[in-house]
C-alpha cells in the first residue's frame, strides 16, 4: 500500500507539473508568434481563402455541439471520422478499462503496443515520399508569393530555435536552480551524448532508456525516474507546445485569417489537450498540429503544407527541448518528493562519478549501475558514502 501511495503521489505531482509547464510553453509560443508575425508578409490566393471560409462555415458549432462532439457515435467511428477529441476520449476509456482489468489486460496492452509499432512503421514508409510533397508545396508557395515565402520560413524557424533555447536556459534553468539547486548547464553537459543521439534521429524516443538510467545514476530514485520520464514523453512536450502555437499563428497569418486574442486563448486551451499524448518520433509534432487545427480551425489545415519543408529542422529543436524538459522534470519531482540523493547528484554532475555506458550496454538496456541505494546489477550493495569520502563508481564484474 505504501508503494502504491508513493507511485500515486509521484504520478500526480508529475502530471500537475507537466500541465503547468505545457501551458507556459504554449503561452510563450503565442507571445513570440505575435511579436515576430512571421506569416504576415504572405498572402495566399483568394481561392484558398474562399475554400477555407466554406470549410469554416460548415464546421461552425456551438459550445454544446463541441462538447457533445467529443462523444463518438460508436467505438469504430472515433477512428474513422478524423475527430481527434473522439479518439482521445476512447483512448482514455480504454486506458482506464485496461488498468481496471489488471493482469488480464496485459495481453491486450501488448497487442496495442504492437499495433502502435506497425502504425509508426507505416508512417515511416510514407514519410519517404514526404520530400517530394514538401518540394511541391514549397515550389507552389514560392511561385505564388516569391521569395517572401522563404524569408517568412526563415523567420519562424530561427525564431523557434531561439525561443526553445531561451525556454530551456531561462525558464527551466531558473526553476531548476531555485527548486533543486542544480545548474542547468551541468545537467545538459551530463546528457550531452543523448543530445547528439537526438540530433541524429530527430526523435527524443531514441534516448528514453538512457535518460532513465542516467537519472537513476545521478541519484534520482527508481520509482521517480521510472514514472516521471515515460509519462513526460507523452505529457511534458515543451518543445512541441511552443511549436504548436507558433506554427498555428504563422499558418493563420499566411492564409490571411489572423487570430484574434480571444481565438488565440481558445487555441491555447485546445492545444493543451491536443499536445497530450503526442509521440516523440520524427514528424509527430506536425501530425499533432494538423490534428489540432482540424478539430479547432479546419479552414487552416491546408496551410500546414507551408511548413512541411522546414519541419525536419524544427523537429530537431522540438525533440531537444522535449528531452531537456523531461530531464529537468525528473530532478524537480525527485526533489519535491525527497526521492533524490543531492550529494550523489553533485558528484555525478561534477564529473567525479561518471556514468558507465559500457555497463549499461552489457546489462541489456537495464538501468545503469549505482543508480540508487538498492542492490546493484549483481545483487551487490553499494558502499555507503560519508561526508569527505570520495565517491567511486561501482563497476560490475
Amino acid at each position: 500500500m505504501r508503494k502504491a501511495a508513493k507511485v500515486g503521489a509521484v504520478g500526480g505531482l508529475a502530471l500537475g507539473y507537466f500541465m503547468v509547464m505545457s501551458t507556459v510553453a504554449l503561452a510563450i509560443g503565442l507571445v513570440v508568434g505575435n511579436f515576430l508575425e512571421p506569416g504576415s508578409g504572405l498572402h495566399m490566393s483568394h481561392d484558398a481563402a474562399e475554400a477555407g471560409q466554406s470549410q469554416a462555415e460548415g464546421a461552425s458549432e456551438s459550445t454544446a455541439d463541441f462538447l457533445l462532439g467529443i462523444i463518438p457515435k460508436t467505438l469504430v467511428s472515433a477512428f474513422t471520422e478524423g475527430e481527434v477529441l473522439q479518439t482521445l476520449f476512447v483512448a482514455l476509456l480504454a486506458g482506464f478499462a485496461l488498468q481496471a482489468m489488471g493482469k488480464a489486460g496485459e495481453p491486450v496492452l501488448r497487442g496495442i503496443g504492437h499495433i502502435q509499432q506497425l502504425v509508426f512503421k507505416l508512417l515511416s514508409m510514407v514519410m519517404w515520399a514526404a520530400p517530394v510533397g514538401a518540394f511541391g508545396a514549397m515550389a507552389a508557395v514560392v511561385g505564388e508569393t516569391g521569395l517572401d515565402a522563404l524569408k517568412a520560413l526563415a523567420v519562424i524557424m530561427i525564431g523557434f530555435y531561439v525561443t526553445c533555447a531561451l525556454f530551456v536556459f531561462l525558464v527551466l534553468g531558473t526553476i531548476l536552480r531555485l527548486v533543486a539547486g542544480v545548474n542547468i548547464f551541468l545537467l545538459l553537459k551530463y546528457l550531452a551524448r543523448e543530445f547528439l543521439l537526438i540530433l541524429s534521429t530527430s526523435s527524443s524516443e531514441s534516448a528514453l532508456p538512457l535518460l532513465i538510467a542516467k537519472m537513476e545514476h545521478a541519484g534520482v530514485s527508481k520509482p521517480v525516474a521510472g514514472i516521471t520520464v515515460p509519462t513526460g514523453y507523452s505529457f511534458n512536450l515543451d518543445g512541441t507546445a511552443i511549436y504548436l502555437t507558433m506554427a498555428s499563428l504563422f499558418i493563420a497569418e499566411a492564409m490571411g485569417d489572423p487570430l484574434s486574442i480571444g481565438q488565440q486563448i481558445s487555441l491555447l486551451v485546445f492545444m493543451i489537450v491536443a499536445s497530450k499524448g503526442a509521440a516523440g518520433v520524427t514528424g509527430a509534432g506536425m501530425a499533432t498540429l494538423a490534428g489540432g487545427l482540424q478539430s479547432h480551425r479546419p479552414e487552416l489545415v491546408d496551410g500546414v503544407g507551408l511548413i512541411v519543408g522546414i519541419d525536419r529542422f524544427m523537429s530537431e529543436a522540438r525533440a531537444l527541448t522535449n528531452f531537456a524538459g523531461n530531464a529537468v522534470a525528473t530532478v524537480l519531482v525527485g526533489t519535491w518528493t525527497k526521492e533524490i540523493d543531492k550529494e550523489r547528484m553533485n558528484e555525478v554532475l561534477g564529473g567525479r562519478l561518471p556514468f558507465d555506458a559500457e555497463g549499461f550496454a552489457r546489462h541489456g538496456g537495464g538501468h545503469g549501475p549505482a543508480a540508487d541505494d538498492s542492490d546493484g546489477a549483481e545483487g551487490k550493495t553499494l558502499p555507503e558514502r560519508r561526508d569527505g569520502d570520495t565517491a567511486k563508481e561501482h563497476v560490475p564484474a
